[in-house]
Order: C-alpha cells, then sequence, then structure tokens
C-alpha cells in the first residue's frame, strides 16, 4: 500500500511539474502566432490522443517528460505559424514560459505549504519564566517590532537580532502590546543546551493566507539562491555523488517526504520545480537555455551562427544530456541498494 502510495505522489509531481512547463511554452507561443503540431504529457509509445484544431493532445506512456512541439522548431519553415519565423524577442519569451512555469508552480506550492503547516512570526507565542525577557516585562502576546533600532517584520530577523548580541551586550527591544508600544532592555543569557545566547522567548504560528501569500514568494526566493548555490557548488567539484538524485532516487525522497504529511511534500515539490527550472536555463544545447545562447549567439555574430550549426550542437548536447541522465540513474540505483 505505501508503495502504490509513493507511485502516484511520484506520478502527481512528475505532472504537475511536466504540464504546466508545456502549457507555458504553448500558450505563449499560441500568444505569438505559432502552429502547435503536438502537445503531448509523457514520452514512448501513444496511449491517448485527441485532436482539437491544429493541435493533437497526446498521452504517452512513460510520465518522465512531455513535450509541445512548434511548427518550425526544429527545421527552418518559410511560413508566418512557424517558430522559425518569429523574431528572436518572441523566440526568448517562448523558450522562457516553461521556466517561469515552473517558478509559479514552486511559489503556489510554498504558499499552500505554510498555509498548511502554519509560518513563523515576529510575535510572542509565549515567554519563558524567569528568564531575561520575563524580568524585561515582555509577555505572550507581544510582537517583537525592532531590536536596537533594526526593524524586525520577521521571526527570523528577531533572531538574527538576538544573535547578533554580543556577550554580556544589553538589546533594546521594541515591542507592540496591542494599541500601545514599548521598549524594554534585555540582556541575553548563553544557553548551553542551544550554544547560543537566548532571552526565553517562544514565536507564535499563523495560518493566515495573506500572511503565507506574503512569504511564499519570500521562501521561495531563499529556495532558488541555495538551489543555485546547490549548482555552483555542483559544477565545482564540491558535491558528493551521493547528493545527488535523478528519479529513482525522486522516488525514494518523496517516499520520505510523504511520511510527513502533505506540507513537506509540497516543499519538495517546490525544490523540485525549482531546480528543473534552473537545469532548464543552463545554455546546453537541448536545453531551453542551449536555445536562448544560441539565439544570442546569432544576434552577435551577425548570422554567421547557422541553424545547421545549432543542430549538430543540439544533437552533441541531447548525448551529453542522456549520459548524464544514465549516469545519474545508475548513481541512484547503486545508492538504493547501498
Amino acid at each position: 500500500r505505501q508503495e502504490l502510495k509513493t507511485a502516484i505522489l511520484f506520478v502527481i509531481m512528475l505532472l504537475v511539474l511536466i504540464i504546466p512547463h508545456e502549457w507555458g511554452h504553448m500558450t505563449v507561443a499560441r500568444w505569438c502566432g505559432v502552429k502547435i503540431n503536438e502537445f503531448s504529457v509523457g514520452m514512448g509509445p501513444l496511449i491517448f490522443k485527441k485532436q482539437k484544431g491544429d493541435t493533437q493532445y497526446s498521452l504517452r506512456l512513460l510520465p518522465l517528460g512531455g513535450y509541445c512541439a512548434m511548427e518550425g522548431e526544429e527545421e527552418s519553415i518559410d511560413s508566418p505559424t512557424s517558430y522559425s519565423g518569429k523574431s528572436n524577442p518572441q523566440k526568448i519569451a517562448i523558450l522562457l514560459a516553461g521556466v517561469t512555469m515552473n517558478i509559479i508552480i514552486a511559489v503556489i506550492a510554498v504558499t499552500i505549504s505554510l498555509c498548511i503547516s502554519g509560518v513563523v512570526t515576529n510575535s510572542l507565542d509565549s515567554v519563558v519564566p524567569g528568564s531575561p525577557a520575563d524580568k524585561a516585562g515582555l509577555q505572550a502576546g507581544d510582537t517583537i517590532i525592532a531590536i536596537n533600532g533594526e526593524r524586525t517584520g520577521t521571526w527570523e530577523k528577531v533572531v538574527e537580532g538576538i544573535s547578533a548580541s554580543k556577550e554580556g551586550e544589553a538589546l533594546d527591544i521594541s515591542y507592540k502590546r496591542g494599541s500601545e508600544t514599548g521598549t524594554v532592555t534585555v540582556t541575553p543569557e548563553y544557553s548551553e543546551e542551544n550554544g547560543g545566547y537566548m532571552i526565553g522567548i517562544v514565536a507564535a504560528t499563523t495560518k493566515d493566507f495573506l500572511t503565507c501569500a506574503r512569504l511564499g514568494p519570500v521562501t521561495t526566493w531563499e529556495l532558488n539562491k541555495s538551489m543555485i548555490q546547490g549548482f555552483m557548488m555542483l559544477f565545482s567539484g564540491h558535491v558528493s555523488r551521493n547528493d545527488i538524485a535523478g528519479p529513482v532516487g525522486l522516488v525514494k525522497i518523496v517516499d520520505t517526504a510523504a511520511d510527513y504529511g502533505i506540507a513537506p511534500y509540497l516543499m519538495l515539490l517546490a525544490i523540485v520545480s525549482l531546480n528543473l527550472a534552473i537545469f532548464n536555463l543552463i545554455p546546453i544545447p537541448g536545453l531551453d537555455g542551449g536555445k536562448i545562447f544560441f539565439i544570442l549567439l546569432k544576434i552577435i555574430s551577425g548570422g554567421r551562427i547557422n541553424d545547421d550549426m545549432e543542430y549538430k550542437a543540439t544533437v552533441i548536447g541531447m548525448i551529453v544530456l542522456l549520459t548524464l541522465f544514465a549516469l545519474i540513474t545508475l548513481n541512484d540505483v547503486m545508492n538504493l541498494f547501498g
């Protein structure tokens, strides 16, 4: 039963990542007047198809990808409805649409996850009896609005403000209590258990939609910065092969996340969606980033880079990507069996 649940959640994740990505390409392409020959969910043998207008909508056996086949995408076609006949800004907009959808999916997933699990705020749920905060007069329900004059709109800012305290240094903490505001002086005490200076306060959490919606993009941006740092570490050789996961490894991660509930699963979905967006922007021929790179090369070179050169580079790029995919899958299997 657990295996079936994991398989279903894994497939749902892939579909949520694939369909909006390709839908983004298709929507912007249509806005630019490009004919869409096929919109496919999945790869491999055809299971189901439906013709609607000029476009065939397909469902294929393997849910490991999908595609939006545009007229004139693979070869130059002299037609007002072909991708090859569009301007460079239009082509770039079409290519960026998929990545944009992945970012939007990440923001939505993070926001829903925050609404489910709740987010910590700069308001106090409780004050530890006898602690420096208690002695200074802070109470449950107070909202910390500033520390030493620095605004603290989030709990992270409160923690940063307290952590910045040097040994024995008193902090001027401004708070809001109801409609009143005030300032107290608090001297943090070192906690052996936590390995840092503490004042004895516990943050309140909220599931307020407006708060979560405001923090959703912020949290997504922080995740995105972590993803970019991870990719930089990967290319610089500072990441172990055991820290890299492909589809097989992702199944195991989904299984673990699902055990903790829907909120961690959605956060994982957001992380994978951001990974997909960043990876797609890498200028490797065959990826969206590679196509954008060649468009820019053609502009810079004044046309000396032609379609034939791009095609050959794309073939090489696809071979590299498939080899990389095979190696990562092999690495997943090796990790799976220890």
